[in-house]
C-alpha cells in the first residue's frame, strides 16, 4: 500500500481548483444548518439512553441486564458522533451553542473531553495523514510508517510486527484510552475550562457508576461496564479506521493545496442508509474533509458534486466497500511492520 502519492499536475492557478466546487456547494444551500434534523436525532439519542437504563432497572437483578451493554455501546457511539458534529459546528449557528452541545455529548454523556478531542481533531483536519502534523498518525501503540516502525524494539517491536492482527482487539480498549487521555489533558486547559470539563467528566463517571451499581449486583455491574466500554471502543474505532488508514501520506515538507490534501488522503465507504447510520456520516469522508461544517445529513447530497468535480480536474476519488476498506487499512499496517518480521511471512 503506497504511503505517498504525488498530486496530479495542476492545470489552473494555485488554489483555484477548489474555489468552483466551494461556490457550487454554497450556492446549493447544503451548508445551511439542519436544526429540525438535529433536534430529532438528539431527542432520539437522549430517549434511547434513558430507555437503556430503564431496561436495566426493569431487569430487576437479572443477568439479562448485562445484555443491555450491547445497545448501550451503539447509543454511546451515536452520542459520540453528535459530539463530533458539534465540534465541526454542524448543529447550531453559534460557536458557543455548539461548544455546550459538545460538552453535553462528550464530557457529560460519554465521559470524553470535548476540548481535548476538538483540538486534536482540528489538527487532523488541517493536515490529514501528515506524519509531522496529524496526531492521528503519530507513533503510539500502533505505527503508520516504515520510519516509525524502524524505531520499535522489544515488546513495542512485537506489537508492530503483529499490529494488523492486533488492531481490532486493541480497539476494545479505546473507550478507556479516551477517558484517560481526557483526564490527563485537563492540566493543559485554562483553569476555567479545566474546571468545567473536569466537573462534567466527574459527573459522568459518578452517574455512570451509580446507575450501574445501584441497578445491578456488583458482579453484574462490573461485567456490564467491561462489555459496554469494550464494544463502545470497538464501534467507534471501526467507524474512524476506514477513513484514512492506507491512503496517501504527504512526505515531510511536501505541500498540497486544500483540494488535494483532503481528497487524496481520504476514503469513502459505500453502503447506503445503513452505513450512513452505523458510521455517523463519516462514510462520506472526502466530502466531510472538504466541507467539515456541512450537516451530516447533507453529505450524501454533496457527494455527486465532489465526485464530478474531482473527475473534471483529474483527481482520484477513492470509494470502496466497508470490508474492503478494512482490508486496505490492515494491509497497510501489515506492510509497515514487514521490516521487523525479516524473512518471516505472517500473512
Amino acid at each position: 500500500m503506497p504511503q505517498t502519492l504525488a498530486p496530479p499536475a495542476r492545470t489552473r492557478a494555485p488554489g483555484s481548483d477548489f474555489a468552483p466546487l466551494a461556490r457550487r456547494v454554497r450556492d446549493s444551500g447544503l451548508l445551511e444548518r439542519r436544526r429540525g434534523y438535529y433536534a430529532w436525532i438528539i431527542a432520539v439519542n437522549v430517549l434511547a439512553t434513558a430507555g437503556i437504563w430503564l431496561a436495566v432497572a426493569l431487569a430487576d437483578g437479572s443477568w439479562w441486564a448485562v445484555a443491555a451493554a450491547v445497545p448501550a455501546a451503539v447509543v454511546f457511539a451515536r452520542t459520540g458522533f453528535l459530539g463530533h458534529d458539534a465540534g465541526h459546528r454542524q448543529i447550531a449557528r453559534s460557536p458557543r451553542a455548539n461548544r455546550w452541545l459538545g460538552l453535553l455529548f462528550g464530557n457529560l454523556m460519554t465521559g470524553m473531553s470535548y476540548g481535548w478531542w476538538n483540538d486534536k481533531h482540528n489538527r487532523h483536519h488541517a493536515n490529514p495523514n501528515h506524519v509531522d502534523k496529524d496526531p492521528d498518525v503519530a507513533a503510539g501503540v500502533l505505527v503508520w510508517t516504515a520510519e516509525q516502525a524502524a524505531e520499535r524494539n522489544g515488546f513495542a517491536g512485537w506489537v508492530t510486527r503483529h499490529q494488523a492482527r492486533l488492531f481490532f482487539p486493541l480497539l476494545t480498549f479505546e473507550g478507556w484510552a479516551l477517558k484517560v487521555a481526557s483526564a490527563l489533558d485537563l492540566r493543559n486547559r485554562p483553569l476555567r475550562d479545566a474546571l468545567v470539563e473536569g466537573g462534567l467528566l466527574a459527573a459522568h463517571m459518578a452517574g455512570y457508576l451509580a446507575l450501574a451499581f445501584t441497578l445491578m449486583s456488583p458482579a453484574q455491574a462490573v461485567t456490564f461496564i467491561l462489555v459496554h466500554q469494550a464494544l463502545f471502543g470497538l464501534h467507534l474505532g471501526c467507524a474512524f479506521a476506514p477513513n484514512h488508514k492506507g491512503m496517501a501520506m504527504p512526505a515531510p515538507g511536501e505541500r498540497w493545496d486544500h483540494l488535494r490534501r483532503q481528497v487524496l488522503t481520504s476514503r469513502n465507504i459505500r453502503g447506503g442508509a445503513i452505513n450512513d447510520w452505523l458510521l455517523g456520516g463519516l462514510n462520506y469522508q472526502v466530502e466531510h474533509h472538504l466541507f467539515p461544517s456541512v450537516p451530516r445529513c447533507n453529505l450524501r447530497k454533496v457527494q455527486p458534486l465532489v465526485r464530478e468535480h474531482c473527475a473534471r480536474v483529474g483527481l482520484p476519488y477513492t470509494e470502496t466497500g466497508l470490508l474492503e476498506s478494512y482490508a486496505q487499512a490492515l494491509g497497510h499496517m501489515h506492510e509497515v511492520g514487514d521490516p521487523l518480521r525479516g524473512d518471516r511471512d505472517l500473512r
